[in-house]
């Protein structure tokens, strides 16, 4: 009983530290979305030449995919046609730990 008691422990430990571990800094994420020009047309709230990232969050949200999904539009740089009919060719990012924290950061919203 007290191996079992001990077992669930450690595991409770190591979910918490997980989760600790993995949790958004705001900080990097808004200092990424900045210097990579992303705050021209996007806002987390507003909707400015490209959608607020809280509906990205929402249009995304309870999808299986949706971490995969918005990896590979930071990370390929796809060109998007703006709701203004206008073209827009989005810088890739190359930085796995920023791309990671970016995704966290604009999924949370």
């Amino acid at each position: 009983m007290r191996t079992v008691s001990l077992v669930l422990a450690a595991a409770a430990a190591l979910a918490f530290s997980m989760t600790a571990g993995a949790a958004v800094d705001a900080d990097a994420a808004n200092k990424a979305l900045k210097d990579n020009g992303c705050t021209k047309c996007h806002s987390i709230d507003k909707t400015k030449k490209g959608p607020a990232f809280k509906k990205v969050a929402a249009d995304m949200k309870g999808k299986a995919d949706a971490e995969a999904k918005l990896t590979t539009f930071l990370t390929t740089g796809p060109k998007v046609k703006m709701d203004d009919g206008t073209e827009e060719e989005h810088k890739a990012l190359k930085d796995p730990a920023v791309v990671k924290n970016l995704v966290q950061f604009i999924l949370a919203q």
